[in-house]
């Protein structure tokens, strides 16, 4: 099969030639027909994110459909659809895994960083943490479902219940959530990057109540923000933008360092959350609720031979909704 190895920090091996594996024991072996570029990727590629495998298959918003069943696995069907996110595999033992937070299991292993990934045209995947794909979109929108759309649910989750919602940075999480906000009656305020006027564009395209930049202090307090940008410094200002009892919700996976603020930001029950990975039951929630709004993505599709110039598009930010990996896409 074809498929694209990170052999080490920063260097990515394009259409490399690799053995199909059979499915052994719980796995299924999927055939790829799409994959999202995360922006965690660009973590592991760039070395943010510490000891992955090396080689690595990077990749983990899969939409596939299941080639062979491994022994022991119940419940699934030969071509049936399903996704495979980040969380991959997890002990079951554990005191995280007995109650329902597997997303905190010490011995968790993550799909393209433990785990080899989409970035080719199989893949293998532990069936307790493969997804039924049931949503009415084409394999691609979905894709960004298993990851930006996860989190982002957790993340949405995790605010609490607030009227008033806060996003700092728009990416493919915010455009997904906000949403799932919207329908669930919630005004979204969005910050961007100032001078982003595209991006906020793009933010009242999908029905926030408010976009500016994230220089800009809102007159009205928030009950709660998402910061879906990794830059640490958003959280003081975003704490200055929150009412008393508010949340600070951080979605992201790596982040830079917050910087020192005083205490009275903090002052008033407000609160600084971060996001872990997802559990079974997010997932489950999470397509429910995609369906029956349903959430519709925004996605460029790009063939596995341009993975480089994906990855570069996201990390330049010159795409508004999510780049997606097409094994069989021809170039051009």
């Amino acid at each position: 099969m074809q498929a694209i190895q990170l052999q080490s920090t920063g260097k990515l091996v394009e259409t490399k030639e690799l053995n199909i594996v059979q499915p052994g024991q719980q796995e299924l072996l999927i055939r790829v027909t799409a994959c999202g570029i995360c922006r965690t990727d660009l973590h592991i590629l760039d070395g943010e994110l510490t000891n992955p495998k090396l080689p690595l298959v990077l990749g983990h918003e899969i939409v596939g459909r299941i080639e062979r069943i491994g022994k022991g696995v119940k419940g699934y069907d030969i071509g049936q659809r399903v996704g495979v996110p980040w969380l991959g595999y997890t002990c079951g033992d554990c005191n995280f895994c007995t109650t329902e937070r597997e997303n905190l299991c010490p011995n968790a292993k993550f799909t393209g960083y433990h785990i080899d990934g989409g970035y080719s045209e199989y893949t293998l995947a532990n069936h307790r943490y493969c997804l039924p794909i049931d949503v009415n979109c084409s394999d691609s929108e979905a894709a960004p479902l298993l990851c930006a759309g996860l989190i982002g649910y957790r993340s949405l989750r995790m605010t609490g219940d607030p009227k008033r919602l806060g996003i700092y940075g728009f990416g493919v999480a915010a455009h997904i959530i906000t949403q799932v906000a919207i329908y669930e009656g919630r005004e979204v305020y969005v910050f961007t990057r100032p001078g982003d006027e595209k991006t906020q564009n793009f933010a009242y395209e999908m029905g926030a109540k408010w976009a500016g930049g994230s220089d800009e202090t809102l007159t009205q307090q928030l009950d709660s923000v998402i910061i879906f940008a990794p830059v640490g410094e958003l959280v003081p200002i975003a704490l200055q933008n929150i009412a008393p009892g508010g949340r600070v919700v951080c979605g992201g996976i790596h982040m830079s360092d917050i910087p020192q603020f005083s205490y009275d930001l903090l002052w008033g029950e407000r609160s600084i959350h971060s996001v872990a990975n997802l559990t079974r039951q997010d997932g489950i929630e999470f397509l429910q609720i995609a369906k029956k709004i349903p959430v519709n993505t925004h996605v460029v599709e790009y063939p596995l031979s341009q993975a480089s110039k994906a990855l570069d598009d996201v990390r330049n930010g010159d795409l508004n909704g999510a780049a997606v990996l097409v094994p069989g896409l021809m170039n051009g």
